[in-house]
Order: C-alpha cells, then sequence, then structure tokens
C-alpha cells in the first residue's frame, strides 16, 4: 500500500509540474498587443504572400481582411496554384481596381517539391518586400497586424516570428483536435529554449502566418531549403536556428484567426499528413507518446471515478489539474473555454489520428491533401 502511495504521488507531481510549466509558458511568450505604441519613422514594405489552391470558400475573408490592413506599405501576391474551383474568379473580382494586389499563376510542380511550399518559393521570387508575410488562405487578421508584427520582431531582433493563431471551430473533430495544437505547444515546449536559444529540437512554427526579414530568409535558402517538407514551417524555423538566426514564437491569437478546415474529414487528412512526419517517422516515439498522453490524459477519468467512489481524494486530482491546466491555455489562446472538458476525449481522437498517420507512413501508402498524393 506504501509503495502504491509513493507512486501516487509521483504521479500527481507530474501534473503539477507540466501545469507548472503552462504557467511559464503563457507568461513568456510575447503577444502582438501593445507592441507598437507610437508612430514609426519609416515603413519598410512588407510583402504579403498568399498561395491559393481551390479556396474558393475563403477568398473574400482573406482578401478583405488584406485590404482592411492599416500598415500604409505593402503589397499583396496571391498565387493561384492550379485551382478548379472559383478561386481565380473570387480572386479577380476582390481585387479589381487595388494596384496594392497582383495574382499570379502557379508553374507545373516540379518532382520531388511539395505543392505549398513551391508556391511560396514562387511568391518569394516575385516580393519585393524588406519583409517577407506568408499567410494561409483560411487565416483572417485584425487591422494592425502587420505594423505590431513589425515591431516584435524588430523588438527582439528576430529573424523570423511566427505563432498559432486563433482557432475558431465548430464540427465535432475539428473541436477536439485542432485546440490540440495549443495544448501541445503550451504544455511541452520549452518556450524558454525556443525563444531564448538556437537549439534546432526546440522548434515550433505554423506556416499559416510566418514573418520573414527578407535578408535572412535568403540567407537560409527560402523555402527551397526544405522543398521536400510536409512539415516546412518547423524545418524551415530550424534551418534559421542552424545559421544562428533568431526565431520569436508569439502567441498571435489577439491579431489572427485560422479557419484551418471545414469538414472533419479535413480534419483527419490534414493532420495525418503531418504527425508521423513530423515525429521524425519515429516509429517508437509516436508509440511511446501515444502511451503518455493515454497515461495523462485519459487514465485520470476512471481514477477520478474511482476517488469519488471510495472517497480516495489523492485520486481525483489529476483530472481537475489536466481540466484546469486546458482552461487556462484555452482563455489564453481565446479558444471555447468549455471545451476543457473534453480533453480525455480529445486525447483518445488525436492518439486515434497518431497511430492512422502512422499506419499510412509504416505501409507507405502515403498522404491526400488538396487533391496531389504525398509518399
Amino acid at each position: 500500500m506504501e509503495s502504491e502511495g509513493e507512486k501516487m504521488i509521483v504521479y500527481v507531481l507530474i501534473f503539477l509540474i507540466l501545469s507548472a510549466g503552462t504557467v511559464l509558458n503563457i507568461a513568456l511568450l510575447p503577444t502582438l498587443n501593445n507592441q507598437q505604441k507610437k508612430k514609426r519613422e519609416s515603413y519598410p514594405l512588407v510583402s504579403i504572400l498568399i498561395p491559393m489552391r481551390n479556396e474558393e470558400r475563403n477568398v473574400k475573408r482573406v482578401v478583405r481582411a488584406v485590404k482592411l490592413l492599416t500598415y500604409p506599405n505593402f503589397e499583396c501576391i496571391i498565387l493561384d496554384d492550379g485551382s478548379t474551383d472559383k478561386t481565380r474568379e473570387l480572386l479577380e473580382g476582390e481585387t479589381a481596381n487595388d494596384d496594392r494586389f497582383k495574382i499570379v499563376d502557379g508553374s507545373t510542380l516540379p518532382s520531388k517539391w511539395v505543392g505549398k511550399v513551391y508556391a511560396c518559393h514562387q511568391l518569394s521570387k516575385r516580393a519585393n518586400g524588406d519583409y517577407l508575410l506568408f499567410l494561409d488562405a483560411d487565416v483572417s487578421l485584425k487591422s494592425d497586424t502587420v505594423e505590431q508584427s513589425l515591431a516584435l520582431i524588430e523588438k527582439r531582433n528576430g529573424s523570423l516570428l511566427t505563432g498559432f493563431s486563433r482557432f475558431p471551430v465548430k464540427h465535432m473533430l475539428e473541436s477536439l483536435i485542432v485546440p490540440m495544437q495549443h495544448v501541445v505547444v503550451f504544455t511541452y515546449l520549452p518556450v524558454l529554449l525556443a525563444n531564448y536559444t538556437n537549439y534546432p529540437s526546440a522548434t515550433a512554427a505554423h506556416g499559416a502566418f510566418m514573418f520573414f526579414r527578407r535578408k535572412d530568409y535568403d540567407k537560409v535558402g527560402g523555402h527551397e531549403a526544405v522543398q521536400s517538407s510536409l512539415i516546412e514551417d518547423v524545418h524551415l524555423a530550424q534551418q534559421f536556428k542552424r545559421k544562428g538566426l533568431k526565431v520569436v514564437l508569439a502567441n498571435i491569437t489577439s491579431h489572427v484567426s485560422c479557419f484551418m478546415y471545414e469538414s472533419d474529414e479535413e480534419v483527419w487528412n490534414g493532420f495525418a499528413k503531418n504527425i508521423y512526419t513530423g515525429l521524425g517517422r519515429s516509429t517508437a516515439s509516436l508509440l511511446a507518446l501515444s502511451l503518455f498522453f493515454f497515461a495523462y490524459y485519459v487514465l485520470p477519468v476512471p481514477l477520478f471515478i474511482y476517488g469519488l467512489l471510495t472517497s480516495q481524494w489523492f485520486a481525483v486530482i489529476p483530472l481537475l489539474l489536466v481540466l484546469t491546466q486546458r482552461l487556462m491555455i484555452d482563455i489564453a489562446t481565446k479558444q471555447k473555454w468549455y471545451l476543457c472538458l473534453t480533453m480525455p476525449f480529445a486525447a483518445l481522437a488525436l492518439i486515434a489520428l497518431m497511430q492512422h498517420s502512422m499506419w499510412r507512413g509504416v505501409q507507405r501508402i502515403g498522404y491526400e491533401w488538396k487533391g496531389r498524393h504525398y509518399q
């Protein structure tokens, strides 16, 4: 009995340590709020670069958000990457008579390149700015996003500013899986190492919002340096660190929202192509992480029930800590607060998705995305 009690103490300590780490990460991540408090002396040209492939549902939102930006010196170049829906028609209508916008056609995808990475590479070649802001087509921006981002990257003397945006969710699987991106970053990423060292393994990035100093982007070889990567955002950020350049990870949820998926099927396929690759295609790492997530997020539920039925109140603590930790993350990232209650179910859904991603990778089935197959 004594050894069982000691094990429970160690178990609870793990929850306390990770919860404390979450509090520290929330405190350490810079935000885009009030970074620029006075008028700038100069306004360097910022190139806003948006790849689009069959994005008819997102065209109006993202173009109108860019139009409302208050930064006075920007160009916006949008690449139509072989769209077969109404993307081009809508783009031409939304950008007509606004010379800040330019629409270009994507070239045929070369072998060994990933579609989005090649689209971003083509956009960079068309850009004239001192800074490059790559956006996904499914984002929306607050009007002062560019000046606040510019002020933060200058303040931190950074070469790349990135972050995980706010994720509005409405479908069931989407509500479970998509917010887990914030959970992983705020719980398991050591922000001290991510933002204050060039240690490549302590790196997180999100391709929906990547703000580069142009000279440093060119120095590392741009997107061409990660041409075959399915997680080009992280790999590109790691390239910056290897070159001794500073990457700034911020909590950008006050200014950037990302409407990632329109259906649960898209959620499943979108995450499936990234998870196994993101873990370095390591089966051992994926299985170990699955086991840890089960022990940390799912096991507290039966323990909680056991504690209530037997008045063993110590067994109740892990689930309360898990829910509190998730609530802190949801508040910090402007997510629906009540989703914290779904945390055990979200973990189970993520574990299932991890196994699916691994299976497709190990069996060399590959992944489908945007009408293209990636091996």
